[in-house]
């Protein structure tokens, strides 16, 4: 393989990898793709594992899962062992944290990465985002705004037929989408009631991609079809290689999963879209005479800023409506649930309760008698600012199976974001409550309130014992699974790893377009985000290769 020179060499194949060599291909680059884990087909999505769990706290498959090597990842507030597949086994891929300051690292290996476990929930982010220094005063400002990004969100969308609505609301800017989104009649009503009681506060139903039936990711499929992609699965990347007279990239090592062959790959640009801990494990262990603490390191900012979004989950009846409805949006698919649910942006300006904090969740869909209160459940996303000691470092006391150093994550609340949290719960349980709804639970990183009944009053003793000891490991930082930053973007290289189009300071013919590259943690998901940045950063780096600049 190292005898031949690829235009592009892409490592990772999630939403920022897919799209990498989807652009990258129709452009008519030659790309190699090193995917660390197996490719994906219609085995690895047997309708067989579609069953009900057993209870709503599913303990007994967490049990199981941890029992095989799973223990971090069983724990993901929405894990099913449907999926169990689609995580890690954490005993092959360890990390290590502080002591008393755990992070969940819930992550993917196999073609297409998370993108066969997530939400499929895609949301544009606006400049309360983008420009959130010169709102508030804090944390840092992008290198770019909405209005650069719409466009690529615009391609995106089209490309991807998202089912969503019109909704006109001033802190989330709508989209393109294919087909309409619908609401049940229970949050029909909660939408009603919420809306008519705060006019600065919106309900709006998802903005959402049904699963895809062909499996494979639409990008990666296509970048397939053009001829000009070359797939390595189970390649686990050691190393990004660089020369040692430029200091620019010049390919990868990588290590064969199965047999442990280490082999090396040779291309004239290198696209980073491992996800933000692996990326940034990956320019750090990338150390070389020319770049001595990491690849991509002069300013010292590779690993800092890290981020995840302020989480919390809580579960209970809303007593305006009975039962519950299925939601026929999107055709049924055999392995995955339907998607759908209500979605409450960031209040308007008007509203003394806005904050830097949104919250995503359903209403009537869990399948109840037609004469009990329709279930409720929401999860919770707040802002998190930069903080330089947040960061991700190399343990060298610690290997992974493949012998390369682990990640060290540290990711830790400060009090600006304890007062937000406060303030994330605080809101959501009046919000419910004024409305007719009422919680069970509502918990966080700060630990589990419960009220009326409890936590999952119709669960066995033994379950609900086994949720409250687990609650502070399940809901602890990480759990949004929206970790951003480590390798930000920014308008100079003594503040920042990336320049605004992704490119490294030190080596620009190298881009990250993984969440690494956020300079905020938002409060959305970051997936549409991702992929509209990848598709911007992929189009300038072609440019640029074409005109002999790289």
């Amino acid at each position: 393989m190292s005898e031949i020179v690829y235009d592009a060499l892409v490592i990772g194949s999630g939403a920022a990898g897919s799209f990498a060599v989807k652009e990258l291909t129709a452009q008519g680059l030659s790309v190699l793709l090193l995917e660390a884990g197996p490719a994906v087909g219609p085995k690895d999505f047997d309708p067989a594992r579609k069953k009900a769990p057993a209870s709503s706290i599913n303990i007994w498959e967490r049990a199981r899962a941890t029992i095989k090597g799973q223990p971090i990842q069983a724990r993901a507030a929405f894990f099913t062992e449907r999926f169990s597949h689609f995580f890690v086994n954490d005993r092959k891929n360890p990390y290590t944290t502080p002591r008393g300051e755990p992070f969940l690292w819930i992550r993917g290996r196999q073609g297409g990465g998370r993108l066969h476990s997530f939400g499929r929930v895609l949301l544009r982010w606006t400049d309360d985002d983008f420009k959130i220094r010169s709102r508030t005063g804090k944390g840092v400002d992008w290198p770019v705004s909405y209005d650069e990004l719409a466009p690529f969100y615009d391609e995106v969308e089209t490309y991807l037929g998202l089912y969503g609505n019109k909704d006109d609301v001033p802190t989330l800017p709508d989209g393109i989408y294919a087909k309409p989104a619908s609401l049940t009649p229970a949050e029909q009503t909660f939408k009603q009631a919420v809306e008519s009681r705060w006019p600065e506060r919106r309900v709006v139903s998802w903005r959402y991609i049904a699963p895809d039936a062909d499996r494979m990711p639409r990008p990666l499929r296509e970048a397939k079809a053009t001829g000009r992609l070359t797939v390595r699965y189970d390649a686990v990347v050691r190393r990004i290689t660089t020369d040692e007279k430029t200091g620019r990239a010049t390919g990868a090592e990588f290590i064969d999963r199965n047999t442990g062959q280490v082999s090396t790959a040779r291309a004239a640009t290198v696209v980073l879209s491992a996800s933000p801990i692996e990326s940034v494990r990956l320019l750090l262990n990338s150390a070389s005479a020319r770049h001595p603490d990491g690849l991509g390191n002069s300013s010292g900012a590779l690993g800092r800023y890290f981020m995840d979004q302020l989480p919390c989950l809580a579960f209970g009846s809303f007593s305006k409506a009975k039962g519950w409805a299925s939601d026929e949006s999107a055709p049924t698919d055999p392995f995955y649930n339907p998607s759908g649910g209500i979605f409450i942006p960031r209040f308007g300006e008007g509203d003394a309760a806005r904050g830097d904090f949104d919250y995503q969740g359903s209403i009537g869909r869990a399948p109840v008698s037609a004469d009990t209160d329709a279930r409720l459940a929401f999860f919770g996303f707040g802002r998190m600012l930069p903080y330089a000691d947040n960061r991700i470092t190399l343990d060298t006391r610690r290997k992974d199976a493949w012998n390369i150093p682990v990640p060290h994550i540290r990711c830790v609340m400060q009090q600006e974001e304890q007062a937000l949290l406060r303030r994330q719960e605080e809101t959501l349980i009046a919000m419910v409550k004024e409305v007719g709804g009422e919680l069970e639970f509502i918990g966080s990183p700060t630990g589990l309130k419960e009220m009326g009944r409890g936590a999952f009053p119709e669960a066995d003793a033994f379950s609900r014992f086994m949720f409250r000891t687990w609650f502070r490991k399940t809901m602890c930082m990480g759990a949004a699974i929206h970790e951003t930053g480590g390798a930000r973007m920014g308008e100079s290289p003594e503040a920042s790893v990336l320049n605004p189009y992704n490119q490294l300071w030190d080596a620009p013919n190298l881009i990250v377009t993984d969440a690494s590259a956020f300079p905020g943690s938002g409060i959305a998901g970051t997936t549409l985000t991702v992929m509209a940045l990848t598709t911007r950063a992929c189009r300038n780096l072609v440019d640029q290769y074409r005109a002999g600049q790289l």
